[in-house]
């Protein structure tokens, strides 16, 4: 069994924190499904154009859409909605095996509906009608507009991954917009046992944002914190009507952006039962080389609450440092759907 693989008996998912048709077209997509039990993808504007821009399998395919008179959005979905159809295909056993708890693939929304309840549920719907498979996710940001979005598109029993999370009032929010999603579809009569939604809480930026404002004792242990105590409430939370499945927390932003620490710090410290964690190719190389699989968070709740209070009293807003992290992700993300598709236009 691969070091990743050793992950799934202790009831933490691993998932791809990216997609090209590379890696669909080669089969190492479905040997890391085979050999290292990954069980979902994620996606989002950077990874495509990266994807588009130096995967040479999307250039012929591409130089025949610019013949054609459709806009450049349109354009880039064509591109790559095939290439989400094929992961959700590659992961259906999973979904299947795992009572339809796993093997989700996610694509997101436009950026540029960030701020756009309308517009974003209206996407929402028309994606997951396009893509077609129950075992997809249509990605919406953790913004006011987005959260309003969320609880109608459950409501739909559209799966969603709600992305962009970096602070315990946004979580709380998408939390509370996905029970009120669930609860006012059972209301009306529709089922809602086999709805799938996950919280992407993003780890590692919160701590290259906090810890050259922080001192030395108490750097690179604030994400860690926020992890743990999302789950120790997450473990708490009530019931929902009609067998519904309570949204997983997903821990995003993974990688290591600090070469002081351990380049596996965030998958490691985050392996938990009943969570996600979406892991980009070379941080799961790097755990696939030296990772250690050991159930660990549940050990940094108890201290989560110290810890952040710690942070707070250093001087540190997290609610604040987190609408600043988001400002941030959702400017990332409008440049690079703006770049990818001045690419494809």
């Amino acid at each position: 069994m691969s070091r990743i693989a050793a992950i799934a008996p202790l009831g933490q998912q691993i998932w791809l924190d990216n997609l090209t048709r590379q890696l669909l077209d080669s089969g190492e997509l479905a040997r890391w499904i085979a050999d290292d039990a990954i069980a979902g993808v994620t996606s989002n504007p950077a990874i495509f154009y990266n994807a588009i821009r130096n995967d040479l399998a999307y250039q012929s395919a591409l130089a025949k859409l610019k013949t054609t008179a459709v806009d450049a959005e349109k354009r880039f979905e064509s591109l790559v909605l095939p290439d989400i159809r094929k992961a959700c295909d590659l992961l259906a056993a999973t979904h299947a095996q795992s009572g339809g708890s796993a093997g989700f693939v996610s694509f997101e929304v436009s950026p540029t509906l960030a701020s756009d309840a309308a517009g974003t549920l209206a996407a929402a719907r028309r994606l997951w009608a396009e893509i077609d498979r129950p075992n997809a996710m249509i990605k919406i940001p953790a913004t006011p507009a987005g959260i309003e979005a969320i609880s109608d598109a459950i409501a739909d029993g559209i799966n969603v991954n709600v992305t962009l999370i970096f602070s315990p009032q946004q979580l709380a929010a998408v939390q509370g917009a996905y029970r009120a999603g669930i609860e006012r579809r059972f209301s009306a009569g529709f089922p809602v046992d086999r709805i799938n939604s996950v919280a992407s809480v993003f780890i590692s930026r919160v701590d290259s944002l906090l810890d050259p404002r922080l001192p030395a004792a108490l750097q690179g242990k604030t994400a860690i914190a926020f992890a743990a105590a999302a789950y120790g409430e997450w473990q708490s939370l009530p019931p929902l009507p009609g067998g519904a499945r309570q949204q997983m927390l997903l821990w995003a932003s993974t990688s290591t952006k600090n070469a002081a620490y351990r380049d596996v710090i965030y998958v490691e410290e985050l392996i938990s039962r009943g969570t996600v964690n979406t892991v980009p190719d070379a941080t799961l190389a790097a755990f696939r080389d030296h990772g250690e699989a050991a159930e660990r968070l549940s050990g940094h709740v108890t201290d989560a609450a110290a810890q952040l209070a710690t942070v707070a009293a250093a001087g540190v807003d997290l609610e604040a440092a987190g609408q600043e992290l988001l400002d941030a992700g959702l400017k990332q993300f409008e440049e690079a759907f703006a770049k990818l598709l001045a690419l494809v236009a």
